[in-house]
């Protein structure tokens, strides 16, 4: 018997990887879009990568707004959460980005809940796992949770922490009747399908594109996409896996200095335009008390990046495909074809 799964974010960097592989599973998969004018987007995205799309189905559904949403369960047997609401211009009320994450995760679950959904996995959040975990000789796993009052924690991450957070109170409620598990991704990185990449971009792109003079020796996690969207169908079928939480990255760690030297080294081409000169760490945290990036940027430099993904491999039987060093090319690689197009 054929199952439906829902996926929220269609046309995003990671929903699109996620429909992709639960199509080529042979799943029914209906997805929401803000507008339906992007979904032959999609379909011509999906086509051009060999997926047969006859299998796939659309909604308009905002994380904003009911209207939708009741249309979008009908039928469904599993919701994987991976839309986040979209501001067009930074709120003036900075906890307006919480409010609507809190809100937009809520009114999924609670439309999931009517509908009598089976389970539903949510996209969260690694800033929602290690940043207060600043203990570099301990290992960070699915045990850790961020403080929300941790000091230098950016608008976009403490919102997924308390949507999260959220999202765990509404599922111990005794009317609801939900499974749940989340998937809580550090930097996603990799191959784009189209032309939309993942915002975790940005750390690549800033070496590429010049506006990064001097590279801060900053440790990272990063995952390839395809691991992060197997994770997701990985998390939805597997019994153990109701009620908990997966941390989702590649072995190891890579730092941004490393990753600018080896872009060099492989991409010899691009060698000319990537900064290889550090920025010293005490430039960063002279600065933090006076400037929003250099704040965050020193909280960056105090998680620790000793990052367990064991639990997904003995839980969910998950082995990643990538690494560190091909996810980073693979990511350069799609920047480079996206600024040719």
């Amino acid at each position: 018997m054929t199952q439906h799964v829902l996926v929220t974010g269609g046309n995003g960097f990671l929903g699109q990887h996620i429909i992709l592989q639960l199509l080529d599973q042979g799943y029914q998969v209906r997805t929401t879009l803000r507008t339906l004018n992007k979904q032959g987007q999609v379909i011509a995205t999906l086509q051009a990568h060999g997926e047969n799309t006859d299998q796939l189905g659309f909604v308009q559904a905002d994380l904003s707004q009911d209207a939708g949403w009741s249309e979008a369960m009908a039928g469904i047997d599993f919701v994987l959460s991976v839309a986040s609401p979209v501001f067009m211009t930074t709120p003036d009320d900075p906890e307006e980005v919480s409010r609507a994450a809190k809100v937009g995760i809520l009114r999924i679950l609670k439309a999931a809940n009517r509908a009598k959904v089976k389970r539903v996995v949510m996209t969260a959040n690694f800033g929602a796992v290690g940043f207060s975990n600043h203990d570099m000789n301990s290992v960070t796993t699915e045990k850790n949770w961020t403080d929300p009052s941790e000091k230098g924690i950016s608008l976009y991450e403490k919102s997924k922490l308390l949507a999260e957070m959220a999202a765990w109170d509404y599922i111990k409620q005794p009317d609801v009747h939900l499974e749940f598990a989340t998937i809580n991704p550090v930097a996603i990185l990799g191959k784009a399908l189209d032309n939309h990449l993942s915002g975790s971009f940005s750390l690549v792109k800033g070496l590429l594109d010049g506006s990064t003079k001097r590279v801060p020796d900053l440790p990272l996690n990063v995952v390839d996409v395809r691991d992060v969207a197997d994770l997701h169908i990985r998390a939805m079928v597997t019994p153990e896996a109701n009620g908990e939480r997966f941390i989702a990255t590649e072995d190891g760690q890579i730092s941004l200095l490393e990753i600018a030297q080896l872009i060099k080294a492989k991409r010899p081409e691009l060698a000319s335009q990537v900064a290889d000169k550090k920025l010293p760490s005490w430039i960063i945290t002279l600065g933090a008390p006076f400037n929003k990036s250099a704040t965050e940027g020193k909280l960056m430099m105090a998680v620790n990046r000793n990052v367990s993904n064991q639990k997904a491999r003995d839980v969910l039987g998950w082995t990643p495909i990538s690494d560190n060093e091909q996810t980073i090319l693979d990511t350069v690689d799609a920047i480079e074809r996206e600024g040719k197009r």
